[in-house]
């Protein structure tokens, strides 16, 4: 029972961080057309996704390596929960090296203005987005196969 419910945190901790990836890599050609001003007031509606991704993010590369400890010595399990585990963790490392950066830059237009190069900080923290949701997916999926791996085909509810 501690594994079920491990397994359903962990799901669900990379499920929420993968949302708010997938919502961003869905916005992101529209809000490439924006032009600056417009760009910078967007912005301010992603203070939730900051204050909660800080907390489950990091949360669901946890839960990732102790649910890949916990099914250790189960062979299909563990290779698909190691492989979620590393995937997700790359996603936070691209958040880290890319669009925590852009981020502080962010941060600071309301008060300043945009730099006469932010359209390069823009772009940055648009592709960064789309470039961890992507890892982010597989480390998803992963994560299922390693539950699916371990769940009964049809011929058992025969």
């Amino acid at each position: 029972m501690r594994l079920r419910a491990w397994r359903f945190v962990t799901l669900l901790l990379a499920a929420l961080s993968m949302g708010m990836a997938w919502a961003h890599a869905l916005e992101l050609g529209p809000k490439m057309g924006l032009p600056e001003s417009d760009y910078i007031l967007v912005q301010g509606i992603y203070q939730e996704f900051g204050r909660l991704g800080a907390v489950i993010e990091p949360a669901a590369v946890v839960a990732a390596a102790i649910l890949t400890i916990l099914v250790r010595g189960r062979p299909p399990a563990f290779t698909f929960s190691l492989a979620g585990a590393v995937l997700l963790a790359a996603a936070f490392a691209v958040w880290i090296a890319f669009v925590m950066p852009a981020n502080a830059d962010l941060a600071i237009w309301d008060a300043t203005g945009a730099p006469a190069d932010w359209q390069r900080i823009r772009d940055q923290w648009e592709y960064a987005h789309l470039a961890r949701f992507l890892p982010q997916l597989a480390g998803f999926c992963a994560l299922l196969i390693s539950v699916l791996v371990e769940t009964p085909g049809d011929e058992a509810a025969t």
